[in-house]
Order: structure tokens, then C-alpha cells, then sequence
């Protein structure tokens, strides 16, 4: 499974070009870019799976680092305070991982 098996190979390719330069991520910005606001709930979990490398049924924030690279092989990874900022947005039980929820 890739990410393109879900996303636009287009899509996907703008979003990530979009925030090439350090400290530029912006996750609400680049998930509604690649087109995850409109997908449905299976669809997401295909997307959740391919980030959760280690299969854990969680990301942890050393998966969440290299998240730009689930969708996109020659992506840069996201530096700790973008990575940092992530984490807090997606981790709603303070627990250091992100769930499917």
C-alpha cells in the first residue's frame, strides 16, 4: 500500500513541495492540500497505516518525523519543533502516540 493508492501523485507532490523549507510545516495546510479532508474513514485508516511503520496500531513521535516521507520517498524530515507540534495537535490522551481516533 502507498499513499498514492489513496491520495493524488499531484496532490501530494504540491503539498510536499509547499513545505520544503524548515519550520514551514503547517499539517492543517498540507492535509487539506493532499486531499485527506475529504476522504472517508477507511480511507484514512489506509493513510494511518502506511505512517505507522512498525505497525504498532499507534505513531509514535519517531514515526511522525519521517511523516513527510510516508507520502512522498525524497520528502525532508520534520524538524523536533514541528514534529514537537504535531504530536501535541494529534495526541489527545497525552500519552506520546497517535492513534487511529
Amino acid at each position: 500500500m502507498s499513499m498514492t493508492d489513496v491520495l493524488s501523485a499531484e496532490d501530494i507532490k504540491k503539498a510536499v513541495e509547499a513545505f520544503t523549507a524548515a519550520e514551514s510545516f503547517n499539517y492543517k495546510k498540507f492535509f487539506e492540500m493532499v486531499g485527506l479532508k475529504n476522504k472517508s474513514q477507511e480511507d484514512l485508516q489506509k493513510v494511518f497505516r502506511v505512517l505507522d511503520k512498525d505497525r504498532s496500531g499507534f505513531i509514535e513521535e519517531d514515526e511522525l518525523k519521517f511523516m513527510l516521507q510516508g507520502f512522498r520517498s525524497n520528502s525532508r524530515d520534520l524538524t523536533d519543533k514541528e514534529t514537537k507540534d504535531l504530536m501535541a495537535a494529534g495526541d489527545k490522551d497525552g500519552d506520546g502516540k497517535i492513534g487511529m481516533d
